[in-house]
């Protein structure tokens, strides 16, 4: 088996666990740009200690290159677990986060998400680079 093979797709408006890149479709090469990603924007995926999202991981493939290049992982750790129990904990992290990045070439931001319960969910976004 591959791991092609177990990550699934879908359209974020339709479906709660796909991550959401909101990035520029073109930018400046060189120019800072900030990237958000989140899990659950049209439909809230659920944040509790029994189901919620552990990770996304993002990923960046320049066009005609062969390998693609890690960006960054983020974790959201907490989900209300306490010793009092599930979803009482005094914290919960929500599946949120940015990164700052600066282009030199076009080619793709890829995300990864992990549910706890439902598995690895992936998504794309291009961006053009222009200078």
């Amino acid at each position: 088996m591959k791991i092609a093979e177990v990550i699934q797709t879908a359209d974020w408006k339709t479906e709660k666990h796909v991550p959401v890149i909101v990035a520029p479709g073109s930018v400046k090469a060189g120019e800072k740009i900030v990237v958000e990603l989140s899990v659950g924007k049209e439909i809230a995926h659920p944040n509790t200690t029994e189901h919620h999202i552990r990770w996304i991981r993002l990923y960046f493939k320049p066009v005609g290159g062969k390998f693609t290049y890690d960006v960054g992982n983020f974790e959201f750790g907490a989900h209300a677990e306490s010793v009092d129990g599930p979803n009482k904990g005094p914290i919960m992290t929500e599946p949120t986060a940015h990164a700052v990045l600066k282009l030199t070439g076009p080619g793709t931001l890829m995300a990864v998400a992990y549910c706890n319960i439902h598995g690895l969910w992936e998504s794309f976004q291009d961006i053009k680079v222009e200078g």
